[in-house]
């Protein structure tokens, strides 16, 4: 009998927590678009793209966009298919239309759908429901995750209740937005470093909304680093991200941050080697409790180690010989 998996084991049948490319790039223009698969196609499917529908859009020229969009979701340039789309908000007259022409026009489903100032549970599962009602329509088998986009008072309120509902993938942090609507009582400096991290009404949203996450196997997805000049200014706030608030993913603007962030979020080889020697063992244990060095280890800790080599694949990194049949199982 082959011995059972890290996936087979150690979850009790249940699904394993949701785990993604670390970084999550943005793109509007047909120009960056392009640009931006280039890179992917370089540097391979550790970082996703997402097209921009909402901010990338002229105003009354909604429908062109989402068409020039949809042209490159599965398509050629699109190697990997790690290509998702934000959508407009619920309260613009266009997301129904973006939904519809994506799904309809492009060559595969997207990766993902960024659905953008949620403001309610009713908002998310309405439009959930609206993605998932026209893949029917349009023979799409596989559903469709969806991300959300969490920076109004109401949706960080029900963070947890979105972080449940069926279909949602990750839950991500609007930080400029959310500090603008406390109408200046929150100071300008916590839109960027070192404030970000340091206001308490900041951190306390970053940390909601990472909790909510864990709790329900969801991927958190920390704000974008305005800085783009300086790459150790977003090396430093991917860390902290990572190390502090317990983001596994974070947001870039720009082609630039893309590897600073991807190394921060990252596992370094001393952590997936160690994490590979410890799962190895106990699989040789029929995984029971093992011994490593001085540290006795059972199926808790050996499900956090799987998430370090689940990290580390994600980010493209190679996988121990002896781990590698894991992830083709």
């Amino acid at each position: 009998m082959p011995a059972l998996t890290p996936a087979e084991v150690l979850f009790d049948g249940e699904a394993q927590p949701a785990v993604l490319p670390p970084c999550d790039h943005y793109a509007g223009s047909e120009k960056l678009i392009r640009k931006s698969l280039a890179l992917q196609a370089q540097l391979g499917p550790v970082f996703d793209i997402t097209l921009d529908c909402e901010d990338g859009a002229q105003v009354g020229r909604e429908v062109e966009h989402a068409e020039m969009v949809a042209s490159f979701v599965g398509g050629e340039e699109d190697r990997f298919g790690r290509v998702g789309v934000r959508i407009h908000d619920f309260a613009h007259r266009a997301w129904r239309d973006d939904v519809r022409i994506i799904l309809r026009q492009a060559k595969k489903p997207p990766a993902f759908v960024m659905l953008p100032k949620i403001r309610s549970v009713f908002d998310a599962a309405e439009i959930i429901a609206f993605i998932e009602s026209s893949r029917a329509e349009y023979g799409i088998a596989q559903a469709i995750p969806c991300h959300l986009l969490i920076k109004t008072h109401g949706a960080l309120a029900d963070a947890f209740e979105l972080a449940a509902l069926p279909g949602v993938e990750s839950l991500s942090f609007g930080l400029m937005d959310f500090v603008s609507a406390h109408n200046g009582a929150i100071p300008d400096s916590a839109m960027r470093s070192p404030g970000q991290f340091d206001h308490p009404l900041v951190r306390r949203a970053k940390l909601e909304i990472a909790a909510a996450c864990h709790a329900h196997g969801k991927v958190p997805s920390h704000n974008v680093s305005t800085e783009v000049r300086e790459m150790s200014v977003v090396a430093s706030d991917a860390a902290r991200a990572r190390n502090e608030f317990g983001y596994t993913r974070m947001w870039s603007i720009h082609p630039e941050q893309i590897k600073p962030i991807t190394a921060a979020f990252t596992p370094r080889d001393e952590e997936i080697a160690l994490a590979a020697e410890i799962l190895l063992a106990a699989q040789r244990a029929d995984w029971g409790p093992t011994r490593h060095g001085d540290t006795l280890h059972d199926r808790a800790s050996y499900r956090y180690y799987w998430s370090v080599l689940r990290r580390a694949q994600a980010t493209g990194h190679a996988m121990p010989d002896e781990c590698a049949a894991w992830f083709a199982a």
